[in-house]
């Protein structure tokens, strides 16, 4: 993957606001409506193509697809794995159950998506991998025509489908990791083999703690987070690892996060995981301290830092100075070329619901490059040369 070399640079989680054609059809196919798939394929093609050039507009360097095809990170495997059907409770944030008041006035205000969370019936195996296949030819078709470094896509990781997909079928939550990493192994393998980045996105190593496993003691869910690593780390066993970032985040939503396990109990079993990019929350007001907590985690030399210095569950658009003090704060501790700007989590992640308005997303982005272009200056003097 590219690195800072010369200057800061910028990227983002994944998931972008999709176009309401995008999101009609995500929620039909998640009701089990025909959908026609032409139609289905087209719709993609151009929202990808729209995401990415508006990100490159924006100002940043490594973009994505927006997730446009998928209804949320964690369920959209449905489609494309055996196994899973019907629909399952979501487990509430414990945060969110202390206050049901306000808990239900995010669901009323629709911060809540109706999609289906299915549960695990079955034996677990690739279906079909054409839904990856396409979203690979949309996404190199859009970068072919946009002036960015580099291209990534999202794919979900072993644990965090076990965390929101519940087991009802296989004897051990470890054999069910073990299932779910040989099945989205294909899918990871393609995605790096076409020559994008594939990024994991790992909620479990950390928003696991109080949803999943709120009932359990701290060191109890450790000791899930090391398997749940274990079997990403399985699933990659064919993949660089400088061809793979992972996020680890405490939940994208407006809560207390009073609850949010401390990233300096998580982080030593994390930094195990073979992805070379981190991308770690730094910029909401429970996570921005954690910068700190970087000179004690010693972070491996092979691997990088991409700290969130936006935050994706606040309309406040940060002042470019802002990212910039941010960033320079990571470059000191770990080293200016251990560095590249991200946000703290997607913009869009579930399909047509998301905290942050969606013109705000694109002006949040637009600081966020400005900032990176501010603190390379700080770092190196320059600015750098502009993708």
């Amino acid at each position: 993957m590219k690195l800072s070399t010369d200057r800061i640079l910028t990227t983002h989680v994944g998931s972008l606001p999709r176009p309401q054609e995008v999101v009609d059809l995500l929620f039909a196919q998640d009701r089990g409506e025909a959908v026609d798939q032409a139609k289905f394929n087209e719709t993609m093609r151009r929202a990808v193509a729209d995401a990415v050039a508006r990100q490159a507009e924006a100002g940043v360097d490594i973009a994505s697809d927006g997730e446009m095809s998928k209804i949320s990170y964690a369920t959209y495997i449905r489609h494309r794995l055996t196994g899973f059907e019907g629909d399952s409770a979501r487990p509430t944030p414990q945060d969110l159950d202390d206050f049901p008041e306000y808990r239900d006035r995010l669901v009323k205000a629709g911060h809540s998506a109706t999609y289906r969370r299915p549960v695990c019936k079955g034996p677990v195996k690739v279906k079909s991998l054409q839904a990856v296949e396409q979203d690979i030819a949309h996404m190199k078709e859009a970068l072919s025509k946009a002036k960015v470094v580099e291209g990534f896509m999202n794919a979900v990781s072993p644990g965090t489908i076990a965390v929101f997909q519940p087991n009802e079928h296989y004897p051990s939550h470890e054999t069910y990791l073990e299932a779910l990493a040989s099945a989205m192994r294909e899918e990871y393998e393609m995605i790096v083999k076409s020559g994008l980045l594939l990024q994991l996105d790992c909620p479990d190593l950390a928003m696991g703690r109080h949803t999943r496993f709120k009932n359990l003691s701290d060191d109890e869910f450790l000791r899930y987070a090391a398997l749940q690593v274990e079997a990403l780390n399985h699933a990659l066993a064919n993949v660089p690892a400088d061809r793979v970032r992972m996020h680890i985040c405490w939940g994208n939503y407006e809560g207390s996060h009073v609850h949010d396990i401390d990233c300096a109990k998580i982080f030593p079993i994390v930094i195990k995981a073979k992805p070379q990019a981190l991308l770690v929350e730094g910029a909401n007001p429970r996570h921005e301290h954690e910068w700190e907590s970087w000179t004690r985690i010693h972070l491996p030399e092979d691997k990088v830092l991409v700290p969130g210095v936006i935050a994706s569950s606040s309309n406040y658009v940060e002042h470019p100075e802002v990212v910039a003090q941010r960033l320079v704060r990571y470059a000191n501790v770990v080293g200016r070329e251990r560095v590249i700007a991200g946000t703290d989590c997607g913009f869009g992640t579930f399909a047509g619901f998301g905290p942050v308005f969606p013109a705000f997303c694109w002006m949040k982005l637009r600081s966020l490059a400005e900032g990176a272009r501010l603190a390379s200056k700080k770092l190196w003097g320059h600015a750098g040369a502009a993708h």
